[in-house]
């Protein structure tokens, strides 16, 4: 189980913003909906959706509400990117993330923008439940239940996202004031409930239709989706009495949608057992068995959860990385140990390298590498294990030690983001000139593209200590940016622009950053939206305190489009 503590924020943006799926939406009457397009592009077109995402994924940084690891980074968008492939419109924006909250759910938002909960992931018993839960809030996204919410509500469609990026920033306040930000916001929720429920449950059973068929294309099983349904049965059963999960609150898992998505597998893998070997289906006939979804791709596989006899199973370790990264390592560290002296079952390599990581980051590194040797004798090759004693060992005081090996996984795997961060790290803490620059230089190649603000952290620590002020400054500045907090990235900016000796280029550089961002700050002083480095935060969210909206449009919002 997760131990991160449970945070207002994020249950605060989880009931309205990733609801914004059904906000404000009559009843359909048809379950499956056509491929038609949509008129509410011209409310809010492709790319201002993406910027509201972007927005959203910042501001909830500021929170601290993000788990920002290059290695979970790429677990979950390649496999994230490996379902969106298999999807019925691979050509839309997609962007995956992990929210640092222990409540079993997850969500798309503005710009194909999907979140997995922390507590989500660590509950699923295996990848293909993992990706059960993402295909269905790609099915979200393809299905365009968010272009359809905005359409049913051409009125306040077009503010949905700033009442988002509003409501993130209330939740500010709700790190010192309880739950006020959603006693303030929950006063509307009444009058719209019961009709959003209506449309969320609909939308709800297409997003389990069309994650299902995207699952089958990507070789996952495609009854994985109803096994994590049942599995969440079992876990409301186990927990009577208790609080149930976020999703199962706002969109119970009825026995009817367990049986459509075990009858919509089994359609499935029929089909696959009914087509000769090596040939191939028409269109038609794969339509007649599967309807009414006409995206099958070949061949279904079901060994997606089978590693490799030599392999620990990627799925396995990420799955207790991000119990560690988002949860307590000291009470962690003691769990896993009484784990596994107490229940022989529990001693597999999963655990113990979750054991290693808790050990790691709650400064017994010596430990630490006490548990990862053994594994590494039998998976000598294993990245991630041998990044995981690189950090032991350097959190040991070994930093010759740890060096050495984060060298030779930078060769083996040049411009692997977490080998590149840990790298540049370590020779940045207590390395001199050469090592500095060595760690800038490669960092660098990881900016291109980039909105992770620890990358930019590092590079301008490095940047600074190496003597180039002007990189080091354009980097905090993104920093800050990417972290949520867009008027102290402006402020920077300014100020390295007073600089007599920049460089025509960075000048020019600078300059262009100021034009991009200007737009933006503007835009959120003219809205009255906080930020955490925004004066008005502070008058707004005392405001919020009082029972005021502080300018923002207040209403309740079902928790549409969450899993």
């Amino acid at each position: 189980m997760s131990m991160a503590p449970r945070r207002p924020a994020t249950r605060l943006l989880t009931t309205l913003v990733l609801a914004g799926l059904a906000f404000a939406a009559g009843a359909q009457d048809n379950v499956r909906l056509p491929d038609l397009g949509s008129s509410a592009n011209a409310l809010i077109s492709p790319q201002e959706a993406q910027d509201y995402g972007a927005a959203m994924l910042r501001q909830m940084r500021a929170l601290d509400m993000v788990v920002d690891d290059p290695l979970l980074d790429d677990y979950i968008n390649d496999l994230g990117f490996r379902l969106v492939a298999a999807c019925a419109k691979p050509r839309d924006h997609f962007a995956f993330f992990i929210v640092k909250d222990d409540e079993i759910n997850a969500f798309a938002a503005p710009g194909g923008y999907i979140a997995v909960n922390s507590g989500l992931i660590t509950i699923t018993r295996n990848e293909s439940e993992l990706a059960g839960v993402i295909a269905h809030e790609i099915g979200h996204i393809t299905q365009n239940h968010l272009q359809r919410a905005f359409e049913a509500s051409k009125k306040d469609a077009p503010l949905m996202a700033l009442v988002l990026l509003g409501a993130i920033a209330a939740g500010t306040a709700g790190r010192s004031a309880g739950d006020a930000p959603m006693a303030v916001l929950a006063g509307g929720q009444g009058l719209l409930m019961q009709k959003s429920i209506n449309f969320t449950r609909k939308d709800e059973i297409e997003a389990d239709r069309a994650g299902i068929q995207t699952l089958a294309n990507a070789g996952f099983d495609p009854n994985a989706m109803a096994a994590f349904f049942g599995h969440m049965e079992d876990v409301m059963s186990a927990g009577a009495g208790g609080e149930a999960p976020s999703f199962l609150q706002d969109h119970p898992v009825t026995s009817d949608r367990i049986a459509d998505a075990r009858a919509r597998a089994g359609a499935l893998i029929a089909a696959q057992k009914l087509r000769p070997s090596g040939d191939t289906l028409l269109k038609g006939q794969w339509e007649q068995i599967t309807a009414p979804m006409p995206f099958v791709r070949e061949p279904i596989r079901l060994d997606r959860d089978a590693p490799a006899p030599d392999d620990l199973g990627t799925y396995a370790l990420m799955r207790e990385r991000v119990r560690v990264l988002a949860g307590n390592a000291l009470r962690l560290a003691t769990w896993y140990g009484t784990n596994l002296k107490d229940r022989p079952g529990f001693d597999i390599p999963a655990n113990r390298y979750g054991y290693a990581l808790a050990l790691t980051r709650s400064d017994r590194g010596a430990q630490a590498m006490t548990q990862l040797q053994p594994l590494l004798k039998a998976h000598r090759d294993s990245l991630i294990l041998n990044l995981a004693l690189a950090d032991a060992e350097l959190q040991a005081g070994q930093r010759d030690a740890a060096l050495a090996l984060y060298r030779d996984l930078n060769q083996q795997s040049p411009r692997n983001r977490a080998v590149a961060l840990a790298y540049a790290t370590a020779l940045t803490d207590g390395g001199d000139k050469q090592q500095v620059a060595t760690a800038a230089d490669l960092l660098r190649p990881l900016l291109e593209n980039s909105d992770q603000p620890e990358i930019y952290t590092a590079y301008a620590r490095a940047s600074d200590k190496a003597g180039d002020g002007e990189r080091a400054g354009e980097a905090w500045a993104d920093a800050s940016y990417y972290s949520g907090r867009p008027f102290d990235a402006m402020e920077q900016l300014k100020r390295l622009l007073q600089r007599a000796d920049l460089s025509y280029y960075a000048r020019a550089r600078i300059q262009a950053r100021i034009a991009e961002l200007t737009p933006l700050v503007l835009e959120l002083r003219k809205r009255k939206i906080g930020t955490p480095d925004n004066p008005a935060t502070r008058d707004d969210s005392q405001q919020l305190q009082d029972g005021h909206c502080a300018g923002r449009l207040c209403f309740g919002l079902d928790t549409g489009g969450s899993y």
